[in-house]
């Protein structure tokens, strides 16, 4: 057993929500003393570094409720039940930027809120793009954002894109175009 992992003695769910769980947990530390953590359970999301055929990034710019302003973001959404994460990233693509991915690769695992949450993310790389159509859900409201590459990586580099699983997005990017 690791020296550092807490052990869950009782476990209180305090909120269901359509999207998330919260919950209120008894833990035993590993000094052996008693604590509460509060986390939230999600299901999972999926995010995507589209290609354009240009070689822009098509970016996203929507306003998020929780900071209460607007994001600039690659594509992403949550996993329905049982959902593979492929199928979500072909699904998520589609319906947020009006594009269907002919190549997608898996890049890496994130965890974008350790502190006091279970989301993992797929994130995946989109190329050979095919126009489609955007299927938004209906409380969904966003602009497409073609940017190139250098551009995003300066607005990384100087706050304006703040969104981590961007800024890994866009590293990621990075790494990948400057190798081909």
């Amino acid at each position: 057993m690791s020296e550092l992992k807490e052990i869950r003695i009782s476990s209180e769910k305090i909120f269901s929500g359509r999207l998330i769980n919260l919950y209120l947990d008894q833990v035993k530390l590993p000094n052996g003393k008693n604590s509460t953590r509060e986390w939230i359970d999600h299901p999972g999301a999926v995010c995507l570094i589209p290609i354009l055929a240009d070689g822009n990034l098509c970016l996203i710019r929507q306003f998020r409720y929780g900071p209460g302003e607007e994001f600039i973001e690659i594509p992403a959404g949550k996993l329905d039940e049982g959902e593979n994460p492929v199928d979500c990233a072909y699904r998520e693509l589609e319906e947020e930027t009006g594009f269907k991915a002919n190549k997608l690769t898996f890049l890496t695992n994130i965890h974008p809120a350790i502190g006091f949450c279970n989301e993992k993310m797929w994130m995946y790389l989109a190329e050979d793009l095919e126009k489609t159509e955007k299927r938004l859900d209906q409380d969904e409201f966003l602009e497409l954002l073609p940017t190139p590459l250098h551009t995003a990586l300066d607005w990384v580099l100087s706050g304006k894109i703040t969104d981590v699983k961007t800024v890994i997005g866009i590293l990621w990017a990075e790494r990948i175009l400057k190798r081909s």
